[in-house]
C-alpha cells in the first residue's frame, strides 16, 4: 500500500513538473509551425503569447510581415477590381455597392428563401444570435437566384483583394437576430480586430438595415497602421495572454473609441443602408457589430475569407480543388460536430435543424 502511494504521488510530481516540460519541449516545433501558419492566439500558443519575445518586437515583426506579404499578394490581383474600387479600398479598408444585384437576380433570390426552410446551425454570443445556412452546389443547384448571386464575379473578385488571396471564400446565407430583453452583452459590440493580417468579410444586405437594427461599423483607413497603432498594440502584445477579454487574449484585440481616436483614426461609419447593398471590408480594421434597439432581424449573405498571412503566392489553395470548392460550410460542420463529439462540448456552431431564414432563434 505504502509503494502504491508513493508511485502515485511520484507520478504526479512526474506529470506536473519533468513531464510538463517534457511536453513543453515536444510541442515547441508544433507551436512554431502554428506560428509561421497564422496562428494569433497569445493564450493557445505559448511563443505567440511570450512576453520575452514580444518585448523585443516578435508581435510588430509578425504584423509588418504579413502586410509585406498581403501587399505582394495584391500586386498579383491587379486586375481583379477597376482601378476607382482599388483606390477607395486602399483609403478606406472597405468597399461599398448599393442596388448590387438586378432587379431580377433580387427578386428571384428573395423568392427563393422566403418559405423555404434550410438546415441551419446557429451561434450564440450574449443577447444576439448568428444563423448560417450553408450554400454548397447541392443546394445551389435548385435556388439559380441565389446561386447567382453566391457567384457573381464582383463579391468573389472583391472578396480575393480585399483578403489578399485568390481563394475560394466561405458563403452562407445568414441571419442576425436579437432578444433585447436578454441582458448578456455581445462581445462583437466591441470595436475589435478579427486577427492581426488582411481578411475579408462582406454582408450582401438582403432587407433595409436602420440604425436601429445595429448595423455593421468599420473605422476608415484602420486597415493601415499608424505609428501610434503600433505602440498600442505593442503594449497589447506584452500582457495580452493574461487579458480578463478571452477574445483579446486570442488575438482579436478590443479597443475603445477613445483608443481609436488616439491611435489617430477618425469616427466610425455605420452601414444603415438599404437592401441590396454590398459591403466588403478588412476585418484587420476595427470595426464591430452595431447595438439594436428595436426588435428584428437581419438577413444577407455573408461571406469569409482568411488564410495564412505568409504566403507569397495568391493562388494555389487547396480549399478551391474540385470536390471541395464551394463546400467548405459542409466540410466546416462536420469537423465542428466531430471536435464536439471528441471533447463532449457542444461546438459554438450549433445544428438546429430546419428553419426559415428570418425564424425566431432556437438556440
Amino acid at each position: 500500500m505504502l509503494k502504491c502511494r508513493i508511485l502515485r504521488s511520484f507520478w504526479r510530481f512526474f506529470a506536473r513538473g519533468v513531464g510538463a516540460g517534457v511536453l513543453r519541449i515536444l510541442k515547441s516545433p508544433i507551436w512554431a509551425l502554428d506560428a509561421l501558419m497564422g496562428q494569433k492566439s497569445f493564450k493557445k500558443n505559448p511563443i505567440i503569447g511570450s512576453r520575452w519575445l514580444n518585448e523585443r518586437g516578435f508581435y510588430l515583426k509578425r504584423v509588418a510581415w504579413a502586410a509585406r506579404m498581403a501587399a505582394l499578394r495584391r500586386r498579383q490581383m491587379v486586375h481583379f477590381l477597376p482601378d476607382d474600387d482599388k483606390a477607395f479600398f486602399h483609403r478606406n479598408g472597405y468597399i461599398v455597392k448599393e442596388n448590387f444585384l438586378s432587379k431580377d437576380v433580387l427578386a428571384q433570390l428573395q423568392d427563393e428563401i422566403a418559405t423555404r426552410e434550410f438546415a441551419a446551425s446557429e451561434m450564440r454570443q450574449g443577447k444576439t444570435v448568428t444563423r448560417f445556412i450553408g450554400l454548397p452546389p447541392s443546394l445551389l443547384k435548385d435556388l439559380p437566384g441565389l446561386s447567382r448571386a453566391v457567384h457573381d464575379p464582383f463579391l468573389q473578385n472583391a472578396m480575393r483583394y480585399v483578403g489578399s488571396y485568390n481563394a475560394d471564400p466561405i458563403i452562407y446565407l445568414h441571419a442576425v437576430l436579437w432578444d433585447l430583453e436578454k441582458k448578456k452583452k455581445d462581445p462583437q459590440t466591441d470595436f475589435h480586430m478579427d486577427t492581426f493580417h488582411s481578411t475579408s468579410k462582406s454582408w450582401l444586405f438582403l432587407r433595409d438595415v436602420d440604425v436601429a437594427d445595429g448595423p455593421f461599423h468599420y473605422v476608415p483607413g484602420s486597415h493601415r497602421y499608424t505609428p501610434e497603432r503600433s505602440a498600442w498594440e505593442f503594449e497589447q502584445s506584452l500582457n495580452a495572454v493574461q487579458h480578463p477579454n478571452g477574445m483579446h487574449a486570442a488575438g482579436s484585440f478590443r479597443a475603445s473609441e477613445d483608443d481609436i481616436l488616439k491611435m489617430g483614426y477618425g469616427e466610425p461609419v455605420s452601414f444603415d443602408v438599404p437592401a441590396n447593398s454590398l459591403v466588403i471590408a478588412d476585418t484587420h480594421g476595427f470595426h464591430r457589430r452595431g447595438i439594436a434597439t428595436r426588435p428584428g432581424v437581419r438577413v444577407g449573405l455573408f461571406a469569409d475569407l482568411r488564410r495564412s498571412p505568409y504566403f507569397p503566392w495568391s493562388g494555389l489553395d487547396l480549399r478551391s480543388l474540385p470536390g471541395i470548392k464551394g463546400r467548405q460550410s459542409e466540410i466546416y460542420t462536420a469537423y465542428l460536430n466531430f471536435r464536439s463529439k471528441l471533447s463532449g462540448k457542444p461546438s459554438h456552431h450549433r445544428e438546429v435543424g430546419h428553419v426559415k431564414i428570418d425564424a425566431p432563434p432556437v438556440l
